[in-house]
């Protein structure tokens, strides 16, 4: 009968979890560090909007899965393809770009300002 009422009377615990105040600070930066807002892309050719239509037709043939998209600056539209969160990716990617589109441009992300 001892042990049965032992059973009976759990312990009830408290977790108390300490975070370092920089911690927050430092997931901030990562996340805007892995946003789509800082990636490297390539750009394929630009022109006048059907030229642009054009080309991204075929860079969706060329290169299926890359997402590619049509970019407006002013004058022109520009058509770029991939998204790569590193520069080794994006290079190793731009290379096999180059051998069917001579003309293109690896361009790098944005730094934001913080």
């Amino acid at each position: 009968m001892l042990f049965t009422s032992l059973g009976l009377h759990a312990q009830k615990g408290e977790i108390t979890i300490e975070q370092d105040a920089k911690l927050e600070e430092a997931m901030e930066i990562y996340a805007s560090y892995s946003s789509d807002s800082e990636y490297y892309t390539i750009q394929v050719g630009f022109g006048t909007y059907q030229r642009a239509e054009n080309l991204k037709s075929q860079v969706d043939v060329d290169f299926p899965g890359w997402n590619s998209k049509i970019v407006f600056d002013s004058p022109t539209y520009r058509v770029h393809v991939g998204k790569f969160k590193t520069k080794l990716e994006a290079e190793r990617r731009f290379i096999e770009v180059r051998q069917k589109y001579p003309a293109s441009l690896l361009l790098r992300p944005e730094k934001s300002l913080r």
